[in-house]
């Protein structure tokens, strides 16, 4: 019996084996081919902060990044454009490694939505990152990173029994989640991915548990892969034009053998002991973070920069809440169908007898 448990997982996990060993194996033949035990060594920093931004990264719509981010910036003061592309290259070995993770597990996705937001991502997140970051100051960027987990942390203080009690797994062929995905995936491709490296996860999320209603076991590994792809988006094309920034790579080569068993352990935990308690979790480092940014910054920002920050938090909780208007009213839509498809048997019967 033990031998037939061990034969089948090792049937559905071995696509992601195959891959781990290939990364494992390219990475350690990379820095012994080029001397950089000693760089790997130096940035262990980033590889324990990634242990628990990995985790994150697998078991909430949130990228690795999301940890990435702040920690270079906030805490080691480096630039932000900095952050932003070390979360493209650390997110397209974590995140991609949770998607190959989630895939062999064959969890269900809302694939609808999915394809929309790939599609819009696709489309949109290389002219972001050519046409509108450059255009974006530094502090800027590093506000509008905290402005938007700061707000998705908050939301789920005040929201978060609701979210958790969906139970709908969504229609993977809904033209209306379409359209949204590739609508949600292109403004949020264009203007969160490019300039903060992360952020189109948390708009599908929010779109898929607000508006669809949908639940987390299928909510979050759909954020989970759209924020892979959109990572390797953003990897290909920095890599195309050459612009990196200084300290990527020995940051990366740190953190990516960590990611790419972290993450997807995050998938395989948040399983065990659910979701809720590493959601309030996350919930709550978000909102540290922004009021972090707004302290360390308040001498830059002044008065007016620290109320246009929260103010801009107050429109993205405005937009969650119209999305779940929206959400409610579809969920009254649908509920009302169903149970006029229910009566009709019923309807039919009297009519016959």
């Amino acid at each position: 019996m033990r031998f037939l448990f061990l034969r089948q997982t090792l049937s559905w996990i071995s696509p992601w084996l195959i891959w781990l060993g290939g990364f494992y194996g390219l990475w350690a033949l990379f820095v012994s081919s080029q001397g950089l035990w000693a760089v790997v060594a130096e940035h262990w920093p980033m590889a324990l902060s990634m242990a628990i931004g990995s985790y994150a990264a697998g078991s909430t719509p949130m990228g690795g990044g999301t940890v990435g981010f702040p920690v270079l910036v906030l805490l080691f003061d480096m630039p932000a454009s900095l952050g932003r592309d070390f979360s493209f290259a650390v997110q397209s070995i974590g995140m991609v490694s949770a998607s190959i993770f989630i895939f062999c597990r064959r969890q269900l996705l809302a694939w609808s939505m999915l394809r929309g937001a790939l599609l819009g991502s696709l489309l949109a997140t290389p002219l972001g990152i050519l046409y509108f970051a450059p255009l974006i100051p530094e502090l800027w960027v590093k506000l509008s990173f905290a402005v938007i987990w700061g707000s998705f942390g908050i939301l789920h203080l005040y929201r978060l029994r609701e979210i958790t009690a969906h139970d709908h797994a969504g229609d993977p062929r809904c033209p209306k989640d379409f359209r949204v995905g590739l609508l949600l995936g292109a403004v949020s491709g264009f203007a969160a991915v490019s300039v903060t490296g992360v952020g189109i996860d948390m708009v599908i999320y929010a779109a898929l548990v607000l508006l669809s209603r949908v639940d987390l076991k299928v909510a979050i590994p759909t954020s989970v892969v759209i924020m892979a792809f959109s990572s390797v988006v953003g990897v290909v094309v920095k890599s195309v034009t050459g612009d990196w920034q200084p300290g990527v790579l020995g940051n990366w080569l740190a953190a990516a053998p960590v990611v790419a068993l972290g993450a997807p352990l995050g998938v395989f935990v948040v399983g065990l002991i659910g979701r809720k308690p590493t959601l309030l979790v996350v919930a709550l480092l978000c909102i540290v973070q922004l009021i972090w940014t707004c302290v360390s910054e308040r001498a830059t920002l002044g008065l007016a920069g620290t109320l246009i920050a929260l103010c801009s938090v107050l429109v993205c909780l405005a937009g969650f809440e119209a999305l779940r208007l929206l959400g409610l009213r579809r969920a009254g839509n649908r509920n009302a169908i169903v149970a006029e498809d229910d009566a009709l048997p019923v309807s039919h019967l009297a009519a016959g007898s």
